[in-house]
C-alpha cells in the first residue's frame, strides 16, 4: 500500500459509505482511467446527490496524487442516494455513464418523529449521464418494476446486465436478470432492457474479473440472517451471458459460522473479505481480513483463500455508529472493458 494524497486544486471528497463506483476511461486510445464517484452516506447520516470525478495526477514510488472535481449536472439529476451501481457503456464510438437503483429516505413530506431517517427504494429509473456535455435524462422501462439495492451490474461494450438485489418494499431478493442495451446515434439515445432466465437472489455480492470474458460472483446474502457462501462464474460473449456455479473456496470456520462480512474487488480476481472480530473473539474491536484470489482458465478456475493477513483495530465508537441494514455491507460493480490482463501491479 502506498500513501494517497489529494492535490491543492482538489474539492472536498467526504468520507462515504455506499457510493456507486466505476472507472471512465479518459480517451478512446487513452490507458489513463478517471474514477466516477455518486452518492453515498455521509458521516453525518446525510445521503450525497453529488458526483466526483477523481483522476490520478502524479504517482512516485512513495506516494500518489489524485485530484478530485465535483461536477454539476444539469437535466434529470439522480436524486441522493446509496446502494445503487454506475457503469459506463460505449455505442457508436461514444460514451456514457448508466446509473440505476439504491435507496434514499422517505420524502420530507412523509417523514414522521418516528421514522425520520427511515428508507424507500428509489425509482426503478434508469439515468444516462453525459459527463462531456453534463446532462442527464432518466428512463422508465416497463420491465423494471422494482426499486433495487445492492444488485451486480456488469457493462460490457453498449450492455448492461444487472443481476440480484433487495427490494425494501417486497421484502425479497430478486432472481431476475436484467438486460440493458443503451445505443448511441447522433439523436436521442435508445435504451431497451430485456428479462433474462437463469438470475441468482442475491444481494451484497461482490464481482471481480478474471479474464476479458469472465467473472466471478463472491459472497452477499440469500436472506437477512445467511450468508451466501457459493461462488458462480459469469461469462459474458457477445450479446450472451452464462452464470455457473463455480468451486468454492475452502471457508474458514469464523467466516462460515459469522453472521455479517463486508469486502470488495482488489481487481485482477482478488477479492477482500473482512468479518468483524467479535466473530473471532479475540479482539472484539479488531477487523480480519482475508484475501481470496480467484483463478481464470488457464489457473484451472480454482479458488484459494488465503490465510488472513491482517486485522486493524476500528477507532469508531459503537454507540455513535448506526447498525448495518439489510444488504449494506458491500456493493460493488465491475467494467468488462477496463480489464487489461497485461497491466502490471504498482
Amino acid at each position: 500500500m502506498k500513501p494517497a494524497f489529494f492535490s491543492k486544486d482538489s474539492c472536498y471528497l467526504p468520507p462515504l459509505r455506499y457510493p456507486a463506483l466505476c472507472t471512465l476511461r479518459r480517451g478512446a486510445r487513452s490507458d489513463e482511467f478517471q474514477y466516477i464517484i455518486h452518492g453515498g452516506k455521509t458521516p453525518n447520516n446525510d445521503l450525497s446527490d453529488k458526483i466526483y470525478v477523481m483522476s490520478l495526477v502524479s504517482k512516485t514510488s512513495k506516494k500518489m496524487i489524485f485530484q478530485c472535481i465535483e461536477k454539476d449536472l444539469g437535466g434529470d439529476v439522480p436524486e441522493a442516494r446509496y446502494g445503487h451501481t454506475i457503469n459506463v457503456v460505449h455505442s457508436r464510438g461514444k460514451s456514457m455513464s448508466v446509473l440505476f437503483g439504491g435507496r434514499s429516505y422517505t420524502p420530507l413530506a412523509q417523514r414522521t418523529t418516528e421514522k425520520w431517517n427511515s428508507v424507500v427504494d428509489c425509482l426503478p429509473s434508469v439515468f444516462l449521464i453525459d459527463f462531456e456535455f453534463g446532462c442527464c435524462t432518466s428512463y422508465i422501462l416497463p420491465e423494471l418494476q422494482d426499486g433495487l439495492s445492492f444488485h451486480v451490474s456488469i457493462a460490457r461494450d453498449d450492455t448492461i446486465y444487472i443481476l440480484g438485489g433487495h427490494s425494501l418494499q417486497n421484502n425479497t431478493r430478486s432472481p431476475n436478470l436484467y438486460k440493458l442495451k443503451i445505443d448511441l446515434p447522433l439523436g436521442s439515445p435508445a435504451v431497451t432492457c430485456t428479462v433474462l432466465p437463469g438470475g441468482i437472489s442475491v444481494s451484497s455480492a461482490i464481482v471481480t474479473q478474471i479474464s476479458d470474458t469472465e467473472f466471478v460472483l463472491v459472497g452477499g446474502y440469500h436472506s437477512d440472517n445467511q450468508k451466501r457462501l457459493v461462488c458462480n462464474t459469469i461469462v459474458l460473449e457477445e450479446s450472451k451471458i452464462e452464470i455457473v456455479e463455480s468451486v468454492n473456496p475452502e471457508w474458514t470456520p469464523d467466516i462460515k459460522h459469522c453472521r455479517m462480512w463486508f469486502g470488495c474487488d482488489m481487481g485482477k480476481g482478488s477479492v477482500l473479505l473482512g468479518i468483524p472480530g467479535a466473530s473471532k473473539q479475540l479482539i472484539p474491536d479488531a477487523n480480519y481480513f482475508y484475501i481470496l484470489r480467484c483463478k481464470g482458465a488457464e489457473e484451472d478456475k480454482e479458488e484459494e483463500l488465503v490465510t488472513q493477513i491482517c486485522s486493524q483495530t476500528s477507532s469508531e465508537d459503537p454507540g455513535d455508529s448506526t447498525p448495518f441494514e439489510d444488504s449494506e455491507e458491500f456493493c460493488f460493480s465491475a467494467e468488462a472493458n477496463s480489464f487489461d490482463i497485461d497491466d502490471a501491479d504498482t
